[in-house]
């Protein structure tokens, strides 16, 4: 019955493992717990590959290829925000690092288990698995005023999106008088279900920083540790986007015509609003945060489409984000360490450290879709699901926006490559765990840039065990990388 499990259960298995390396460690001689972690994580990620299928609590919970999927894109986002954090976690809470991993673990558990949750119930409880340690994290600045700031908020936003998601969870069950997404989806459809089903979809928005529920994001994003915000900015999306997928594209399939246009707003919203105020941004870490918001707008798209061309664009792209999004955020932890975290900062930082430079170049060029690195084609696949889709308006409003967001990335980059640095500037110094993690990021977005058939199969496949299951023809994606 537990077997489908085995992977959250193997997390648990690392969670103990860093307890109680935590306690036989005194002092501040922590460091390696980070190690730890990391190393435990890519064990279950190789885990992954081997570990049985199937379903668990008489259909409340899959264990199938998109769930797999979902759950190795967690997976490699906590070991880059593990390996990512050891030099900022011992530099600033050396004492606290234990409490820091742990929380880290059991989002991921939490993360793990929702994308494979076919029951309302399960898919609550799994949310706050995830969320709560979350808030947790994101305080781990006790003595900064910001970071205490970006703590309560992310609570406060988090806490009334449950609150939210429960109240319409209550409508949904309350007039089908079942939890599991199977009944649902033979359910016939009534006002409170409508109701509740949209009140979700709020909920999950918050979660999601989606407009209008993004107010915490760039507040959170510039006053939270930066390792932290890196895995923030990815993971709980990863998470999010999963569920979401599963609860309206399998539980609420036949009632589209009904959520969609309440999606379409939040997308065209979250596009727009998310571009446009990055423009006005300073503070690096804002900008990414504003960034962020335009690529939950873009992703959002892919429910509209509804098609597995569409689901597996979705998955290509979380993967992609997480490498990115990412590097791009554990790049400013590095120029953040020198003091600040202002466009100023950044100015000559190829004089300073070219090789971080560049890294942050490819960051910048794949978040804004440039040939040939991951983001590219994330957005080339995106956008070609829908134009087959017959969304002829979104996608030229998604292109027109993504040349907008080559404005502000460029403007990053005009800092590094052609601004003279200040007399007064800091030497930029890396520490090694975080220069892997970084380049791990490098690695990632050339890899899914030059070899992305490989990682689009592998999205195919997971999307047709969401959207259609059984082998399904070849898509236009894959008739087009074998031209």
């Amino acid at each position: 019955m537990l077997a489908p499990l085995l992977i959250p259960i193997a997390t648990l298995a690392v969670v103990l493992l860093v307890f109680f390396a935590d306690m036989a460690v005194n002092g501040d001689n922590k460091r390696g717990l980070g190690a730890l972690t990391t190393m435990g994580l890519v064990g279950v990620l190789g885990f992954t590959f081997v570990a049985p299928t199937g379903m668990a609590f008489d259909g409340g919970y899959a264990q199938d290829a998109f769930t797999l999927f979902v759950q190795r894109t967690v997976l490699v986002a906590g070991i880059i925000g593990a390996l990512g954090s050891i030099d900022h976690a011992d530099r600033i809470f050396p004492r606290r690092q234990g409490e820091y991993y742990l929380m880290l673990l059991f989002s991921i558990i939490g993360m793990l288990v929702l994308p494979g949750a076919r029951d309302l119930v399960t898919v609550v409880v799994a949310f706050e698995l995830m969320g709560i340690p979350l808030y947790v994290m994101a305080a781990m600045h006790k003595k900064s005023q910001a970071g205490v700031e970006s703590a309560w908020k992310l609570y406060l936003t988090g806490a009334v999106s449950s609150a939210i998601v429960l109240y319409g969870l209550s409508f949904v069950v309350g007039s089908t008088s079942t939890t599991l997404l199977s009944a649902l989806a033979a359910a016939q459809p009534a006002p409170l279900t409508v109701l509740g089903l949209m009140l979700m979809i709020g909920g999950m928005g918050f979660k999601l920083g989606a407009v209008p529920f993004h107010m915490w994001v760039p507040d959170t994003y510039q006053g939270a540790p930066t390792p932290f915000v890196a895995f923030l900015s990815v993971a709980p999306k990863a998470a999010g986007l999963a569920v979401m997928a599963r609860v309206l594209l399998e539980g609420f399939g036949q009632m589209r015509l009904t959520w969609w246009p309440a999606l379409l707003v939040i997308c065209v919203a979250t596009m727009l609003l998310g571009n446009v105020l990055a423009i006005t941004q300073t503070n690096v870490k804002r900008l990414l945060g504003y960034s962020g918001i335009a690529h939950m707008g873009l992703m959002i798209l892919a429910f509209g489409i509804s098609t597995i061309d569409g689901a597996s664009a979705l998955l290509f792209y979380l993967m992609a984000y997480v490498f990115m999004n990412m590097g791009a955020f554990l790049v400013a932890e590095v120029v953040g360490s020198t003091g600040s975290d202002e466009m100023s900062a950044w100015a000559g930082l190829n004089k300073r450290a070219p090789a971080l430079a560049f890294a942050m170049l490819l960051f910048l060029l794949s978040l804004g879709g440039i040939p040939f690195v991951a983001g590219f084609w994330a957005k080339v696949f995106l956008f070609m699901a829908a134009w087959k889709a017959g969304m002829t308006a979104l996608v030229i409003l998604g292109a027109m926006l993504s040349v907008v967001a080559l404005f502000y990335y460029m403007t990053v980059g005009r800092s590094i490559y052609i601004d003279e640095p200040d007399d007064q500037a800091e030497p930029v110094r890396i520490g090694r765990a975080t220069a892997w993690a970084i380049g791990l990021c490098v690695a990632g977005i050339i890899g899914m840039g030059i070899m992305p058939n490989v990682f689009v199969e592998s999205a195919r496949e997971a999307a047709t065990a969401l959207v259609s299951p059984g082998t399904a023809a070849p898509s236009q994606t894959t008739k087009f990388l074998n031209k």
